[in-house]
């Protein structure tokens, strides 16, 4: 009997190094969970990243977690994609993890081709200026003196508006790709999964990781996720 489960977990990769990261990070998952009625429960590492003995430790528990959620959303934003982000997508993309790249980012020359045409991934490219001047027009707020739009909060009332509509727009994008066919071929799974537990190189013993990814595999056949 199949283990059904009312929502799916999503690993969501993007940078974290500044406020408006965190800020940012924090608004598109609430959104995103509010938005699909509870169906897509974001997992950001900026929550489950504390203090830790050394990078490579924070690295393998990304990678643990990526492994484990049913799907993944990655932030392409900035004038280049970071490195972290591409490097989890990739990953997911060896582990057949369903994806969706979202770009908010206006400013051209991010996009590298080698993160492109892959498989059991959808984009969200998304005009965020725009979206927000949009808000601010509907509201009729453009003349505002400054004073008033800052004291009665009016900016992050436009700022959260434009962040409900991109999370709409992911919503949309994980019910697409969530139903694609799985790219990875059943009787090549056991094999490809064993191999992830030695390719990124996690701490810990041979044994024990092939344990663990066969217990996600197994959970991911289950969920019809492979």
């Amino acid at each position: 009997m199949k283990h059904k489960r009312k929502h799916h977990t999503v690993y969501f990769a993007g940078e974290f190094y500044s406020q408006k990261h965190l800020i940012g990070n924090a608004y598109l998952a609430e959104a995103i969970y509010e938005k699909s009625h509870g169906r897509y429960l974001c997992v950001l590492p900026q929550n489950i990243e504390h203090r830790a003995p050394s990078n490579r430790v924070i690295r393998d528990r990304d990678i643990r977690e990526l492994f484990e959620c049913d799907l993944a959303l990655f932030n392409f934003e900035g004038t280049e994609v970071d490195a972290g982000t591409l490097a989890a997508f990739m990953i997911a993309k060896f582990a057949d993890i369903p994806s969706v790249i979202l770009r908010s980012d206006t400013r051209g020359g991010a996009w590298t081709t080698m993160a492109g045409f892959f498989p059991r991934t959808v984009k969200v490219l998304v005009d965020s200026p725009g979206l927000y001047k949009t808000s601010m027009k509907r509201r009729r707020l453009s003349a505002l003196d400054e004073i008033v739009r800052l004291a009665g909060q009016h900016s992050s009332v436009d700022a959260q508006l434009m962040c409900e509509q991109i999370a709409q727009a992911c919503v949309r994008a994980l019910d697409r790709v969530l139903v694609m066919e799985p790219r990875m071929p059943k009787h090549l799974c056991e094999e490809v999964y064993g191999w992830l537990a030695l390719m990124p190189g996690l701490k810990g013993k041979e044994r024990m990781l092939r344990k663990q990814l066969n217990r996600i595999l197994e959970n991911k056949i289950d969920r019809d996720l492979l």
